[in-house]
């Protein structure tokens, strides 16, 4: 990549300590569709950076397709994609929204509202017990467990499943960092796993009927027919992976961030009113999905330049978050942004298009819950040691951050 400070965007260690600003800045500004060579015996994809791209693929899925090669940055052998192909994530209309329909009445803003009161309960917990003794591990001890309760309690699982769900979803989504899984055969295995328990949730809901989205799942049809044991076991895994690893993510960046200018830390604490101002703050800057797949159904001419039917094209939504046609210095964190832009509307945290985050409303609040916990009780926080940066390419993680404070009176 001629010009440009780093090129090798298929390599997981240029995502550890954050987005490559430099190298997307160029590529906004000089190639906003640029082709990236792929890894050794690996097929090369298409790089799209700017948010006026992105966009147009997203909201094309004819053009696009997310079922094609599916969404996932890695090549798969057909076995393979024929199984990832039932997961939501990974269909293409009209299939998609036959399937989105069955779930989305859960999402609604007025249904997530009424989980307020049970996550402030949780989240107060986790901080008071978190602050004891001036030191935490920011991520295991904080950032964890709201969304994975939440989601558990959501969906009827049992909570004392819970820590097993959360090692399962690392072991899924960390296919690349050795810590957590030394072979695709531990992504496999995990997801086996999950499949399993699936199987056993659904029995017990069967047996003895709840008001939750598993009852949802086990008593929908699409096109007159009910889910398949595979189809429930996909949305399952999708909700449960979904559901508690991005918005831990996102959790122990927007800690991460506030640190590192303690100043907007402060803000927070003197004023609880900027805390949503700065959630979308924290989606902007670093959101927790680095990228997604789509697949050219026939040849497309995008910013001037040809794609080929049957190329990869990759969508980096850091990048088109930080647009500078989008946002004015947008390699900035600022939580007061929201004040002068439509960051809300304007960043792609969530997507765009008919793949739209479809628990973003839940993340926000359990975002806002969090933050204002946290801020509740925590003074001065500073790191204790070293961020562990997830090793991967398509989930911005942190495994550990330890931090040290003082405990606020209350």
């Amino acid at each position: 990549m001629t010009g440009c400070p780093h090129f090798n965007l298929t390599e997981p260690e240029t995502f550890q300590g954050g987005l490559p600003r430099d190298t997307f800045r160029y590529l906004r500004n000089d190639e906003p569709v640029y082709w990236h060579e792929g890894a050794e015996g690996a097929s090369g994809y298409w790089v799209i950076s700017r948010q006026q791209e992105l966009d147009y693929v997203s909201k094309h899925p004819e053009l696009f397709s997310s079922a094609e090669q599916s969404c996932l940055l890695n090549e798969m052998e057909e076995e393979q994609l024929a199984m990832v192909r039932t997961q939501l994530i990974n269909m293409d209309p009209p299939q998609h929204l036959k399937y989105r329909r069955l779930v989305r009445q859960a999402f609604t803003p007025k249904m997530v509202d009424s989980y307020e009161e049970r996550f402030r309960e949780i989240a107060r917990q986790l901080v008071d017990a978190a602050v004891e003794g001036g030191r935490c591990e920011f991520v295991q001890d904080v950032a964890v467990d709201l969304p994975l309760v939440a989601i558990c309690e959501i969906m009827g699982v049992p909570l004392e499943r819970r820590q097993r769900l959360f090692e399962l979803t690392n072991i899924m989504l960390g296919m690349d960092d050795p810590d957590l899984s030394t072979s695709e055969e531990d992504g496999l295995n995990a997801a086996m796993e999950m499949f399993m328990l699936a199987m056993d949730i659904a029995a017990e809901h069967r047996s003895n009927p709840r008001n939750d989205i598993v009852n949802v799942l086990l008593n929908g049809t699409v096109e007159d027919e009910p889910l398949s044991d595979e189809d429930f076991c996909n949305f399952f895994l999708l909700l449960i992976v979904a559901g508690n690893e991005t918005t831990r993510t996102v959790t122990s960046h927007g800690m991460r961030l506030l640190m590192e200018h303690p100043d907007q830390y402060q803000a927070l604490v003197d004023k609880p009113e900027l805390i949503d101002d700065a959630i979308e703050e924290f989606l902007r800057y670093n959101p927790a999905v680095i990228a997604f797949n789509r697949t050219a159904m026939e040849d497309v001419v995008l910013a001037d330049v040809q794609i080929k039917k049957g190329d990869r094209v990759h969508l980096f939504y850091g990048s088109a978050s930080s647009d500078e046609t989008v946002f004015s210095e947008p390699d900035t964190f600022d939580i007061t942004r929201n004040q002068r832009e439509d960051v809300r509307n304007e960043h792609r945290a969530f997507g765009i298009g008919q793949h739209f985050c479809l628990g973003s409303h839940l993340a926000r609040l359990e975002l806002r819950v969090i933050f204002e916990e946290i801020t509740r009780r925590i003074r001065n926080p500073r790191f204790d040691g070293d961020v562990q940066w997830l090793r991967s390419n398509f989930i911005s993680g942190i495994k550990a951050m330890p931090i040290t404070f003082e405990v606020a009176d209350i």
